[in-house]
């Protein structure tokens, strides 16, 4: 069947041409709805994002200039569409997470948003009020902009995606590097700890699935590959059988990668702590449950995800 694009529900991006935004656009253009993206007025001093964001014009999105820190270029955006997705920054590298504070004010004034996606794509931040720092306040600002959403009566889908594939399937969840060992690697604990490993073009499309999806309305939608939910050390045996050879191991005891946080450079001390509650803590080590969550297994049995051996073959 043909999809007829007025049917479809008109999607704002915001935080289009950043790691996870322009997979977010692509996806929506996909499935067929009205993609808006907003972009801010100083990009025009940045030839690649410019060069993204025309060719997201070519691929027939629309164009809004606008920023967060605009009131009236936000509200005359979300009066042109039905459901907004954010992708501002939230990492450890650049944290603009509560500026959607001031986007959830624009949408209370508009009034006729039907979904808001808050930037989220990681963790679930309601199960990680335990967290450690220096890793706690990125999951405490999405905890304030979650309270915001649902205080306004927003209609919301928070998007639990876990762990993004380059980040921590490429490098078989080597701190700082993006590629995977072919020599070393070091492993945290008894590698015992189930983690779920998402491509991001993955996140982006179970995202989009969800946008007009009533059974994700005002829920968590956790995504999680069946085939996905591994350990460390499947991941790390998974990728020796790749290359046919195997790895050097250290294993790194939970004191000792606790200790190594003062070591390390302040942004990758974030990621000391992440990792500290992936793998030590064993923070992905639940079921979904409750009126509040939703399993992408269940919503979306039918979409072909990329398995972490299919990842990991890309580098081989």
């Amino acid at each position: 069947m043909d999809v007829i694009v007025g049917e479809k529900d008109k999607v704002l991006i915001i935080g289009a041409t950043g790691y996870l935004g322009r997979r977010l656009v692509k996806a929506s253009m996909d499935l067929g709805h009205p993609t808006f993206v907003l972009y801010r007025p100083e990009v025009a001093s940045d030839a690649e994002k410019v060069q993204m964001l025309i060719g997201f014009k070519m691929q027939g999105a629309t164009l809004l200039q606008g920023s967060l820190d605009d009131h009236n270029s936000l509200v005359s955006a979300l009066r042109q569409v039905d459901v907004v997705v954010s992708a501002v920054a939230g990492n450890h590298l650049r944290h603009a997470v509560l500026e959607q504070l001031k986007l959830i004010e624009a949408i209370k004034e508009v009034g006729t948003i039907k979904r808001f996606f808050p930037s989220e794509f990681g963790m679930d931040v309601d199960r990680m009020e335990h967290a450690i720092p220096p890793g706690a306040y990125v999951f405490t600002d999405k905890r304030v902009v979650r309270r915001a959403i649902e205080k306004a009566n927003i209609p919301y889908t928070y998007i639990s995606a876990n762990c993004c594939a380059g980040y921590f399937l490429a490098a078989l969840a080597q701190l700082g590097h993006f590629m995977p060992p072919t020599d070393h690697a070091l492993i945290y604990g008894d590698g015992d700890k189930k983690c779920i490993w998402v491509d991001e073009d993955d996140m982006a499309t179970y995202a989009m699935m969800a946008v007009d999806d009533p059974r994700a309305l005002n829920k968590t939608l956790y995504l999680r590959p069946r085939g996905n939910i591994l350990t460390q050390m499947e991941v790390v045996h998974t990728w020796e059988k790749i290359i046919g050879k195997e790895l050097k191991k250290t294993f790194v005891s939970q004191d000792e990668w606790l200790s190594s946080i003062d070591k390390v450079a302040p942004p990758l001390q974030i990621g000391v702590a992440h990792l500290y509650q992936i793998f030590y803590h064993g923070d992905l080590e639940f079921e979904v449950e409750g009126p509040h969550g939703v399993d992408s297994n269940d919503l979306y049995p039918n979409h072909k995800y990329v398995t972490a051996e299919a990842y990991l073959k890309r580098f081989a």
